[in-house]
């Protein structure tokens, strides 16, 4: 982030808080979003003001004109933002959070939900330890099952845990349940590593030194990169049981079941390949090329204990491993061994 940017979120603020929800194609699910969060809102003492800050993606759903035209009146101001094409997620929060006007800054999916009282919380949390930078909520499903909300830094073993399916099989594990903390107590507040962007609350001054969302990260890795670099900048990461908020996109991914049937999956895989290049790339250097080295490995095995097999399950997972090994290699060729982003929007 460039210095000016960082001047405009330094300015004077109107509100207690803004909050950003970027969106593509969810008009509906963003109604119910806005109509919750305007709700909660409202929840909160006299004398805490918000705002909201709505950035479209180049919805083609008419998610923006039914922002424009349902919640332009509201108490609780919604500001729009348009773009033409889909930004990815760090880009279009960055242009809301050079725009909002709040002291603190909160970023909320369009399939996230406050519980009561959670917003109010947030604010009582960042106000009592000014050496929070960002701060997270648990994060629950539909069925008020937990999911991980407060994770541990990627690297070349904790990424091989994940990929194995070990971390999965053994999640009460400090070791192979290190990637998303699965055996801590998630009723226990604590100081983490990074937190998922379906909820996070972030004071501004944290964002002034650390600078904003890196554009290199289209989908993926954006908040582990953010913060990892607010914790540099002095500032601690903390996920607080007692907020809870109801998260359901984890539902949405399982529509992605097979990569060899679905463009959508092989699009999404192809976006986390190139973030995962550019942040090790970015953050550890050569170890970079032990992460291509790492998937290129275990896609192969996988497709050579399949390939053969007469079961038809089991040859349509030869099948989506011999894609993966493509799609790994075009993103190693299109980020330079993780040294660029590539054009957007991709």
């Amino acid at each position: 982030m460039g210095v000016s940017a960082a001047m405009n979120i330094l300015s004077s603020y109107s509100y207690e808080v803004s909050i950003i929800i970027v969106v593509l194609n969810v008009r509906d699910l963003l109604r119910e979003c806005l109509q919750s969060l305007l709700a909660e809102c409202d929840r909160l003492p006299s004398g805490l003001s918000a705002e909201v800050l709505v950035v479209d993606n180049g919805s083609s759903d008419g998610s923006p004109e039914m922002v424009a035209h349902e919640f332009s009146g509201t108490r609780i101001p919604v500001r729009l933002i348009r773009s033409d094409v889909n930004l990815g997620f760090g880009v279009p929060n960055n242009l809301a959070l050079e725009a909002a006007q709040g002291r603190y800054l909160v970023l909320l999916n369009s399939d996230a939900f406050f519980h009561p009282g959670a917003l109010r919380l947030a604010l009582e949390h960042m106000d009592a330890d000014p050496s929070v930078g960002i701060g997270g909520a648990r994060l629950v499903g539909r069925d008020g099952a937990w999911q991980p909300s407060a994770r541990s830094f990627p690297s070349i073993w904790r990424d091989a845990l994940v990929l194995t399916g070990l971390s999965t099989r053994f999640p009460r594990s400090r070791i192979f349940g290190a990637p998303d903390r699965t055996w801590a107590d998630p009723n226990e507040a604590a100081e983490v590593d990074w937190l998922p962007g379906a909820f996070l609350i972030a004071r501004r001054e944290a964002l002034v030194r650390a600078g904003l969302f890196d554009p290199a990260f289209f989908l993926y890795y954006e908040e582990v990169d953010l913060c990892r670099r607010v914790k540099a900048a002095g500032f601690r990461i903390l996920y607080w049981p007692d907020m809870v908020v109801t998260h359901i996109g984890g539902e949405t991914t399982r529509r992605f079941r097979s990569l060899t049937l679905s463009k959508t999956a092989s699009e999404v895989v192809l976006w986390r390949m190139r973030s995962t290049l550019l942040y090790y790339r970015k953050h550890h250097g050569w170890q970079a090329r032990l992460a291509l080295w790492l998937e290129l490995s275990l896609y192969t095995l996988r497709r050579l204990r399949n390939f053969r097999s007469p079961n038809p399950a089991r040859r349509e997972r030869a099948q989506e491993a011999a894609l993966l090994i493509r799609l790994m290699h075009q993103a190693w060729q299109e980020t330079q061994g993780g040294r660029v982003g590539p054009p957007s929007p991709w």
